[in-house]
């Protein structure tokens, strides 16, 4: 299992440039942003690992300011009932990350068509997205075009949908 202290040689292993960013903890994406300021402008991204009733899995990987309306998103998906967040120890079990460091480099540790991982369109035009390296002190930036070659590798096929429209209404 990789852990944030694996996962930047497993990046370079699959050619992926990056820049790290070291800071206090990010529980939140509102967390980051007193940081965020300070970087150079990307996509920078929540992460939400849901499930239905029946156990299947999504990694939901959307712009930090939308708020994703989790029961047209789930029937767009085809789950037969409403998406919740895992719990804790489901983050562990599959992804290897604490609440707080849910990241789509977490992919790195989950077995291959054990979960749907959706990215928010937008999020792949800008020319760096962040994203935690499997821990909440550290972010990470890389091009968008490296992040899909990388879940492409770890036997995931990455569904890219605009979740504009799946925002809940304020």
């Amino acid at each position: 299992m990789h852990t944030y202290e694996t996962i930047y040689d497993e990046l370079a292993r699959l050619g992926v440039a990056c820049q790290r960013y070291e800071h206090g903890p990010h529980y939140t994406a509102d967390d980051a942003l007193q940081d965020v300021v300070h970087w150079p402008d990307g996509a920078h991204v929540k992460n939400l690992l849901v499930k239905d009733k029946a156990g299947s899995l999504t990694l939901i990987t959307v712009l930090h300011q939308r708020r994703v309306d989790l029961v047209k998103l789930g029937k767009y998906l085809g789950s037969k009932d409403r998406l919740s967040f895992a719990k804790e120890e489901l983050l562990w079990e599959v992804l290897g990350v604490k609440p707080g460091s849910v990241s789509p480099l977490a992919l790195a540790n989950a077995a291959p068509g054990s979960l749907t991982f959706v990215l928010d369109t937008p999020a792949t035009t800008r020319e760096l997205l962040y994203c935690h390296p499997l821990i909440n002190t550290q972010t990470v930036a890389m091009a968008p075009a490296d992040l899909l070659r990388a879940v492409q590798a770890w036997g995931h096929e990455p569904r890219l949908i605009d979740l504009g429209g799946f925002e809940k209404a304020c």
